[in-house]
């Protein structure tokens, strides 16, 4: 986010020039208006952010592959809850290895450990039950190591479950990451999402490197070109990227920190672009266009031989430039990322405004005749959908564009910033272009002066070349409905699924008490589909009563996902009824039993929907052929009730409304 602190943003202030440099009240006057339009656009874009769903925390430690110990927890939005699921997500790894040393593969790749990858899990259970939660216990292990280390970062992320169909009512952002926690919006819907407004993460990822301090050293010398890692603020700082940097040794200068871009060097060098699916741009070579010592920061890393629908990144913060002059400005914010699940993605036929889900890199400011920052990258977008569809009238861009390096507006040649990489846009299904824009564009570098030069460089490689389509992730099943019916001599139960990732088979579970529970029957499942599936299994021995019945998914790697309990009252062989129904509350009920000479005593009962009993009572058959009963003593409330009669040997039980 940019800070409004910085002079960068000032409106009145005295402008220092170098010598030989006259800048003219017509320009000045140009300047000033392009930061306050800047301004202006970043208030209006930041203030359209009026919704977050997700609870935050910082992950210190993982016990047992399933107890996670919480701090900087944040649920001012939503909260961590029993049966709830979470993304347990691998912000930052220490994956620079031995590339710490002063040379220019400083921040360069030793192995990406854990850092990007991601799980869903459910919640079994939350420490302390009330306030707020120091550990959580999830149902299931997790399958990937997670780091906690001094240069790690683990955050746990509410997988909001925004109910069967869900419709937008304002615009969705997310805590902006603040080197613990934020950065990312997740939920799902079981069936429909309808986007009536902006899902956006614009800016909420890795976060700019901050320009240096005001120092003119030697213009276009030796060796302004070699200081890759120092903790003199004389120097642009670097950008954050997927190393937790702890180090204040390696906080300065043009050597990246991965997809963080490096910081511009001196004389007036810009910083580096952020990475993401591709490299940043590397900034400006420096006051007077010193292309003999080029100081401009690195560009962030690419990181497209990691990144797939299971490992997703945070764009990379650009390097914040060099300045002699208080004429500057930092790196920008890379792009947050986004996780949705839903069966169908839909647009209305009205739309108050133009419907985006993006997570944009941010823009480097401008300046006048100093080094500037480099663009923050985009960010990740995963969106895991069987269908589209998109009405003409509301169009859909889904974008995780680059941000741009920062123009000098100076006469003279300064240097401009990189420009930010492009993110990653996932696509399950195949890519939508009805209606649909899909955009992972590569910031552009900023310009040395006024007249246009540059330069610093792009975002690396052909936009575009971070959409992947058809490509599943760890993004849960999509249980549409599980139910059951009584039948004449069984239970049939049936469920069916919007999508499937990695589905082994289903299994179905049987109790009769609610609590105990055995197996009743193994269904293969459908592997990985985009595809409505249906599946049933009978019970051919319901239990006379209320039966309960508990459905549970494992994937080929064993982990597994247990879904709502449901329960299907059974009839039995005994005939009885009972009128009238529905019965209005107060009414009398008479009950008659019929066909069922030899049933001399019974019990009757009266169970509520949990099949708790509320009322019993002994009744007498002196009647060959039927008895009648009633129940002039009994106020029921409105509601549903279950009316059971037992012998010892045989039940049966219907159902009741009251109202």
């Amino acid at each position: 986010m940019p800070d409004f602190t910085q002079p960068k943003l000032g409106l009145l202030r005295i402008i220092s020039l170098k010598s030989a440099i006259l800048v003219t009240p017509v320009f000045l006057i140009y300047f000033e208006m392009k930061r306050i339009l800047f301004v202006l656009y970043t208030l209006v874009s930041f203030a359209s952010k009026s919704q977050t769903l997700n609870a935050y925390a910082k992950v210190t430690s993982v016990t047992g592959s399933s107890v996670l110990a919480l701090s900087n927890v944040n649920i001012a939005n939503h909260t961590f809850t029993v049966g709830g699921q979470v993304v347990v997500m691998q912000m930052q790894d220490n994956v620079i290895g031995a590339n710490t040393t002063n040379v220019a593969t400083f921040g360069n790749l030793s192995a990406i450990a854990n850092a990007g990858r991601y799980e869903i899990r459910t919640i079994a259970a939350v420490t302390p039950t009330s306030g707020t939660p120091t550990s959580v216990t999830l149902t299931a292990s997790l399958a990937n190591t997670f780091n906690t280390g001094a240069n790690s970062s683990v955050q746990l992320i509410s997988f909001r479950d925004m109910g069967t169909n869900f419709t937008t009512t304002a615009n969705i952002g997310c805590l902006t990451w603040n080197g613990n926690v934020g950065g990312v919006i997740a939920f799902y819907v079981t069936n429909t999402l309808t986007l009536n407004h902006r899902i956006l993460a614009d800016g909420d990822g890795f976060s700019g490197g901050r320009y240096s301090n005001d120092n003119g050293g030697p213009v276009c010398a030796t060796g302004n070109n070699t200081v890759y890692i120092t903790n003199s603020a004389n120097w642009g700082f670097k950008g954050e990227g997927i190393y937790k940097n702890t180090n204040t040794n390696f906080a300065n200068a043009r050597g990246r920190i991965l997809n963080g871009g490096g910081g511009g060097n001196d004389h007036n060098a810009g910083g580096g672009g952020g990475g993401n699916y591709t490299a940043g741009g590397q900034g400006g070579n420096g006051y007077n266009n010193c292309t003999a010592f080029p100081g401009g920061g690195l560009g962030g890393l690419s990181l497209s031989g990691q990144i797939s629908a299971s490992c997703v990144f945070m764009g990379g913060g650009g390097g914040g430039g060099q300045q002699n002059n208080s004429q500057n400005s930092s790196g920008g914010n890379g792009g947050g990322i986004v996780l949705i699940k839903a069966n169908t993605i839909q647009t209305s036929t009205t739309c108050g405004a133009s419907i985006r889900i993006s997570a944009n890199g941010n823009n480097a400011s401008n300046g006048g005749n100093d080094g500037m920052g480099g663009g923050g990258a985009g960010g990740s977008i995963v969106i895991d959908a069987t269908t589209f569809s998109i009405n003409a009238s509301c169009p859909l861009l889904v974008r995780a564009n680059g941000g741009d390096g920062g123009d000098c507006t100076d006469g003279a040649a300064h240097a401009g910033g990189g420009g930010g990489g492009q993110g990653a846009i996932i696509y399950s299904s195949a890519q939508p272009t009805s209606n649909v824009t899909t955009q992972t564009n590569n910031g552009a570098a900023g310009q040395d002066n006024s007249g246009g030069a540059i330069s610093a460089g792009n975002g690396s490689g052909s936009n575009g070349s971070g959409v992947i389509a058809s490509s599943s992730g760890p993004l849960p099943i999509t249980l549409l409905d599980f139910k059951g019916e009584a039948l004449e001599n069984q239970v049939r139960l049936e469920w069916h699924t919007a999508s499937e990732t990695n589905n082994d088979y289903f299994t179905l579970e049987k109790s009769t008490d609610g609590i105990n529970y055995g197996l009743l029957s193994k269904v293969k499942g459908a592997g990985t589909s985009k595809a409505q599936k249906n599946y049933s299994s009978p019970d051919y021995q319901p239990s006379e009563g209320i039966n309960y019945y508990r459905l549970k998914q494992t994937d080929f790697d064993g982990k597994y996902k247990e879904f709502p309990i449901i329960s299907v009252p059974f009839l039995g062989n005994t005939d009885f009824s009972f009128f009238p129904n529905p019965s209005k509350s107060g009414e009398y009920i008479s009950f008659l039993l019929s066909g069922n000479s030899h049933l001399k005593t019974f019990n009757l009962s009266i169970l509520n929907l949990t099949g708790n009993e509320i009322y019993s009572k002994t009744i007498f058959n002196d009647s060959e052929n039927k008895v009648e009963f009633t129940l002039s003593d009994l106020n029921l409330a409105t509601g549903v009730y279950f009316i059971k009669i037992h012998n010892g040997s045989s039940s049966q039980i219907k159902k009741l409304v009251v109202y």
